[in-house]
């Protein structure tokens, strides 16, 4: 199982949720790295100074993967699927596999998309 982070979960983990904080770190203690892409850190990212410093810490301990041509086009295929329009979240649970934990703030969006895709997810609210 992976932890696989959308842009919500990343400002929760700026604004300092302990929760999510805490998960992270079983994660990393486990051996496990948590994932995400570009794409979400995009949607939140704003220097990495002052105040998102919690924030470029946490992103130093992810895998941040690239948005790259095939990842895209499938992202856009799955789109199509589920008659959804956000390559963001298409392209985040491309990414993950069955059995993964995506923490997210649109559980209602992501929903749609995993059961296109056919994955067996567990979709964390935060």
């Amino acid at each position: 199982m992976t932890v696989v982070l959308d842009a919500g979960a990343l400002v929760a983990i700026q604004r300092g949720d302990r929760m999510l904080i805490a998960a992270l770190k079983a994660e990393l203690e486990a051996g496990r790295v948590p994932l995400t892409h570009g794409g979400v850190v995009g949607q939140v990212w704003r220097g990495g100074s002052g105040r998102q410093a919690r924030l470029a810490r946490a992103i130093g301990g992810v895998d941040v993967r690239a948005i790259d041509d095939d990842l895209g086009r499938r992202a856009g295929v799955l789109l199509g699927r589920a008659g959804r329009a956000d390559v963001i979240d298409a392209a985040l649970v491309l990414l993950a596999t069955d059995g993964d934990e995506i923490y997210t703030s649109d559980v209602d969006d992501l929903k749609p998309l995993a059961a296109a895709c056919g994955k067996l997810l567990d979709l964390v609210g935060v």
